[in-house]
């Protein structure tokens, strides 16, 4: 989570048209431009972080939406605020377009970056809920809208989600910001996984379990 907060919820969420992704992107980037993930990924870049940066978070973006996954967002005055993007129960075939798509971003990006990648991608595989579930794999608030509750509006949106889906036995997410860890657990998080990636570097894998939080929001 980038940007979160504990304050008075505001805005209403809905599931974001895809022909919007690139409003998700542009607030995704803003949220996570410092975030550990990123910049371990990318690693150094100079100049060209920012733009390097747009390419990765578009290719996490776009990995759930040609799998027509759910990417919820809140809006502030017509303007896209906060937004998650999720990874529902049960397998879903990648379509061509993904595969072309993830070469092409590596190609861009470069080997050392894609086996950076790659190392958290084998870490994180060694925490993963057996049952069916949905991951929540990125969410961010704008920062000039930190402090409104939109992180809290999202979370219960995705909790809600999960609770109304049959096949769906709670929430899995990863941080790998130190200070999120006690903020998920006030959620009804149970860490499931903690691993060190690299010096000052280190990942947490959560799941919150459907049946046993219904009372937490």
């Amino acid at each position: 989570m980038a940007g979160s907060d504990r304050s008075t919820d505001r805005g209403t969420v809905t599931r974001l048209h895809n022909s919007r992704a690139d409003e998700a992107v542009t607030v995704l980037c803003d949220a996570f431009r410092e975030y550990p993930v990123m910049r371990y990924v990318i690693g150094p870049a100079g100049d060209e972080y920012d733009s390097r940066l747009g390419t990765l978070v578009s290719f996490f973006a776009a990995a759930r939406i040609l799998r027509k996954e759910p990417v919820l967002a809140v809006e502030e005055a017509g303007q896209v605020a906060a937004v998650a993007i999720l990874t529902s129960p049960g397998d879903r075939e990648a379509p061509a377009e993904l595969a072309e798509l993830r070469e092409k971003v590596w190609q861009e990006l470069g080997s050392a970056a894609r086996q950076r990648y790659e190392t958290l991608g084998r870490i994180w595989q060694q925490f993963t809920v057996p049952e069916p579930h949905y991951h929540l794999n990125m969410i961010g608030v704008l920062r000039s809208h930190a402090g409104r509750g939109l992180a809290r509006r999202l979370l219960d949106a995705v909790h809600e989600l999960s609770r109304s889906e049959p096949g769906s036995s709670g929430v899995s997410l990863t941080t790998e910001d130190p200070s999120n860890v006690a903020l998920y657990e006030y959620f009804g998080y149970e860490i499931v996984g903690h691993a060190k990636v690299s010096d000052g570097f280190e990942t947490w894998a959560f799941f919150r379990r459907d049946a046993e939080n219904q009372g937490v929001n």
